[in-house]
């Protein structure tokens, strides 16, 4: 199997992140997988954006201390400035701008009720998606509500995994997890091949330099997370010669 490059909230070493911009960027670069992050507003619209507050991105003082994106309304959240004159998309519009398959990770468990109204309407962008979150609740909810959309854990380290009441097994099996995201501490090669064994692909996250690349491929991961796909692609073709 080739090693996936995913674009971490599209291509954010060059657009402002979880645009659309940047999801464009990201699949010019050539990345296999793109990453993003869904909330849901406090009247119901399903978003694209990584923290709970728009505080971080904001391009100008309009668009912070705003408070949680969760008790504001789709018209608020969406005439922000996050950079570049680029506003935060609605999930229909990242579909509408992509083609590649997507990492979907849940933010806030209040959006998967939003999810299981959206998928069903929309069938084609169900098909090129995979659910993902550090919630092993939300993962769980997601198997109950959305069983048919295939699912991933993230863990921040694999030490997580193992300390799961019940050890990694237990989480797969809890959460419906078809693979496992982790980050590098405690992965071995030997527990990927493991995994492999059992079925499971391993994505490693994050790769910010070239060093981090090679670890990730030493270990026989399945691809990794970088917030620069395009060098990151770059490093992997050298990589491979």
């Amino acid at each position: 199997m080739a090693f996936a490059i995913v674009g971490h909230r599209g291509a954010m070493a060059e657009a402002p992140e979880n645009t659309v911009a940047s999801f464009r960027v990201a699949e010019e670069a050539g990345v296999d997988e793109l990453e993003t992050d869904v909330r849901i507003s406090s009247d119901g619209q399903l978003f694209m954006l990584h923290d709970a507050t728009l505080d971080r991105v904001a391009a100008g003082p309009s668009g912070k201390d705003l408070g949680p994106v969760a008790e504001l309304p789709w018209s608020k959240i969406g005439s922000v400035d996050v950079g570049a004159g680029e506003r935060v998309p609605t999930l229909e519009q990242m579909y509408q701008a992509t083609t590649r398959f997507v990492q979907l990770e849940i933010k806030d468990l209040a959006a998967i009720d939003g999810l299981a109204g959206f998928f069903p309407r929309h069938p084609a962008y169900a098909a090129r998606t995979i659910l993902t979150g550090f919630s092993a609740e939300a993962m769980t909810t997601v198997a109950r509500k959305l069983p048919d959309i295939p699912r991933g854990i993230i863990v921040s380290r694999w030490t997580d995994a193992e300390s799961h009441p019940g050890g990694y097994r237990k989480l797969i099996e809890e959460t419906g997890s078809c693979r496992i995201h982790s980050g590098g501490e405690g992965l071995t090669a030997e527990i990927v091949r493991q995994l492999h064994d059992e079925g499971f692909p391993v994505h490693g996250w994050p790769t910010r330099t070239e060093d981090d690349l090679r670890h990730w491929l030493e270990l026989g991961v399945d691809g990794t997370t970088s917030d620069d796909p395009r060098t990151v692609r770059r490093w992997l073709a050298e990589a491979l010669r």
